[in-house]
């Protein structure tokens, strides 16, 4: 996988984390209204690398328990994409400064 491919598919992974953390905040914040549709957020790989996240209603209830277990899993996830992203970044740079280096030298 190219440098580029690592980035995209950690950024991939970081906005379906994204996506996942507004729902959960939704969630939350309607947990007393009455009617309101629990939101799930389905992740699923895409052919070309990276992930794709789906939101969608449920007809189960709101469990805070289950909501604040599912943000700490979000969070975890998003810090992990964002690590993958940072590395990819200093070897491009590391790249970058050996090309320069050996311009430099002829």
């Amino acid at each position: 996988m190219s440098l580029s491919g690592i980035a995209s598919t950690a950024l991939s992974g970081m906005r379906a984390q994204t996506m996942r953390v507004g729902a959960i905040a939704n969630n939350i914040a309607n947990t007393s209204t009455p009617g309101y549709a629990r939101l799930n957020t389905s992740l699923t790989s895409v052919v070309s690398g990276g992930v794709q996240a789906v939101v969608s209603p449920t007809t189960s209830d709101v469990d805070p328990a289950t909501e604040l277990t599912d943000l700490i899993e979000a969070e975890q996830s998003y810090k992990a994409n964002a690590v993958v992203f940072e590395t990819g970044a200093d070897i491009w740079e590391m790249l970058m400064s050996i090309k320069r280096d050996y311009h430099a030298r002829i």
